[in-house]
């Protein structure tokens, strides 16, 4: 056998030895790529992706779509190949397996979290787009969850309506921490509450719930800390005046909750929102209607690019990232509040896109 054909027979050889290591060595990072992206004023698997029932809705045109990144499982073991190759593709970026999923969390543990997360963020959002239209929504502090082995297990229970706490009333839901915390680990707190059961009754018949009665716990040291808990998580639970339902399936994490605001007032209110152009952005909202940072904002924008977007509506905190690798053809416009992603619509409307708040990289 010749010499040269020899040497690159063995180089050969040795190459697929390598590749074949590659792929049996895994490696501590996780990869995140673009993902779908999906009209809010649209349909998704052939349902609405917003359904409004018992209030007129109107026409609309265009886009409004949310974003979304794929990530690796956290199950899944990246092999030094397949981060190689993620490292020199354009579309996707590889990160410690402990930037996506700390303190070891589990698959299972992600998914149950980015559900939370999800539907908590519909919530904020039917709030913020009823708040900014000037629509009267009622809310209420409740037992969110409670902590096994606590205080409260068998005493408050999830949905209970937290009236006041010590004879204080109740009107946010860190409310019920400060006021718990005002004793001493083993002293007696008294909660006013009105059962889930009872408020759920009372929801449904359209009334005000009532009966309310009082619950004394004895509170405890919170672990590695030297305060007084009993052991629930407060939150807010809503009761809007007719029914807006968001169905998107295998979708988790709150960063939808700008666009679904949105498109909750497109459907709402005459005329439309986007002028029939096609606008796409990401960001958490509150129930105040700020927009807060999200994960993954250039994979954002490239999948909005992919889709077609020529506007991506940008939370501020993520401004600085995006304009440092904006895709070509795609306006990225600054928000931090819903009435700022409003008051852009207007001007991309009306084909002002100067006047339109800008991101700058740095």
């Amino acid at each position: 056998m010749p010499r040269r054909t020899a040497t690159m027979l063995a180089s050969t050889l040795i190459l697929i030895a390598l590749l074949c290591v590659g792929v049996l060595i895994p490696v501590p990072y996780s990869e995140m790529s673009p993902g779908p992206t999906v009209n809010t004023l649209g349909d998704a698997r052939g349902e609405p992706v917003l359904h409004i029932t018992g209030r007129k809705t109107y026409p609309t045109s265009g886009n409004l779509n949310m974003t979304t990144v794929r990530v690796t499982g956290a199950d899944y073991d990246m092999n030094i190949v397949e981060a190689v190759y993620g490292w020199l593709a354009h579309d996707s970026v590889i990160v410690p397996h402990d930037t996506l999923y700390p303190d070891g969390k589990t698959e299972e543990e992600s998914t149950q979290e980015n559900a939370e997360e999800f539907s908590q963020s519909q919530e904020s959002a039917k709030v913020a787009a009823l708040e900014e239209l000037k629509i009267p929504v009622t809310s209420r502090v409740v037992v969110s969850t409670v902590v096994k082995d606590s205080p409260a297990q068998g005493k408050l229970h999830a949905g209970d309506v937290i009236k006041a706490v010590d004879g204080t009333a109740v009107k946010q839901p860190e409310d019920v921490a400060k006021l718990v915390t005002e004793h001493k680990p083993g002293e007696d707190v008294v909660f006013t509450i009105i059962p889930a059961k009872a408020a759920a009754a009372a929801e449904k018949a359209g009334k005000e719930p009532r009966g309310s009665r009082e619950i004394t716990l004895t509170t405890r040291k919170a672990p590695s800390e030297d305060r007084a808990i009993v052991g629930i998580q407060a939150g807010t639970d809503h009761t809007f005046p007719f029914e807006i339902d968001i169905k998107l399936a295998d979708v988790g994490g709150p960063s939808a909750g700008l666009m679904f605001s949105l498109g909750i007032i497109d459907k709402l209110t005459p005329g439309q929102l986007t002028g029939g152009k096609f606008i796409a952005g990401t960001g958490t909202i509150d129930d105040s209607g700020k927009v807060g940072p999200i994960g993954g904002i250039n994979m954002k924008l490239v999948g909005a690019r992919d889709a077609g977007a020529r506007y991506f509506l940008t939370p501020d905190d993520n401004c600085a990232a995006a304009a440092g690798d904006t895709p070509s053809g795609l306006t990225l416009v600054r928000v931090k509040t819903l009435d700022d992603a409003k008051k852009s619509l207007e001007k991309i409307r009306a084909g002002d896109p100067a006047g339109l708040p800008s991101c700058s990289a740095g």
